[in-house]
């Protein structure tokens, strides 16, 4: 009895020096977060776009960084992934709604898996990669900060923005569309892009009705998927 809680005490005391390793991690990643979030604010407020995207960018390299200290971390440790994925999982899904919303805002599109895993180095260890339940939930978050960027540039003029951010949400959502989905974190959060498709919409008709679109777009409907 004595030597198996001996065993015992062992396992736990390098289970928890582990595990407080991978937690000082975490607290620098939240601290990159922070920084990335506070950056693209700066987007809603009518900033210079480069000066935005370049400041959030250094911090996906601090991320990329970070995630290799975790990686060489748990090296020693195979097998080991998932029993401390959750100390830095919530932090991986904020940070994938981040860059997710930072690559649209560069290029109109859905940043994809592999592309997520590539900016954020996780694609070149065997045993730690991006978990694809973390990027669905990352790209749900980043449905969120749509409707708010859209009403501030319509505000600041651009009455195009609708009909361009209706689109790819409506795409996209009808993409989620064509996973079966349980009553889970996952589902509730595909459950808020629908809010927020239709915080959307409701711009881009706002928007149409007021005439304040070109003939050419007014005419679209980029939203009618979404009512099917």
């Amino acid at each position: 009895m004595e030597k198996q809680f001996n065993e015992f005490s062992i396992k736990l005391e390098e289970s928890g020096n582990l595990r407080e390793k991978i937690r000082a991690v975490s607290m620098e990643m939240e601290s990159a977060i922070r920084i990335m979030q506070s950056g693209l604010l700066m987007v809603h407020q009518s900033r210079p776009m480069p000066e935005v995207l370049e400041k959030a960018k250094f911090q996906i390299d601090v991320l990329k960084k970070l995630y290799g200290v975790l990686a060489d971390i748990l090296k020693d440790f195979p097998g080991q992934y998932y029993r401390y994925h959750g100390d830095w999982k919530s932090s991986t899904q904020t940070v994938v709604s981040l860059v997710a919303f930072l690559h649209w805002l560069e290029t109109g599109d859905l940043l994809m898996h592999s592309e997520a895993e590539e900016k954020l180095g996780l694609g070149s260890y065997s045993e730690f990669g991006l978990d694809i339940e973390d990027y669905l939930i990352g790209i749900c978050l980043m449905s969120n900060d749509l409707p708010r960027y859209v009403v501030n540039q319509v505000t600041a003029g651009d009455y195009d923005c609708p009909r361009k951010v209706l689109k790819f949400l409506t795409d996209l959502h009808a993409a989620f569309r064509m996973l079966n989905l349980r009553n889970d974190l996952l589902r509730k959060k595909f459950d808020g892009m629908k809010y927020d498709l239709r915080r959307v919409e409701e711009v881009f008709y706002d928007v149409k009705i007021r005439g304040l679109m070109t003939i050419g777009d007014s005419t679209e409907d980029p939203g009618r998927e979404a009512k099917v």
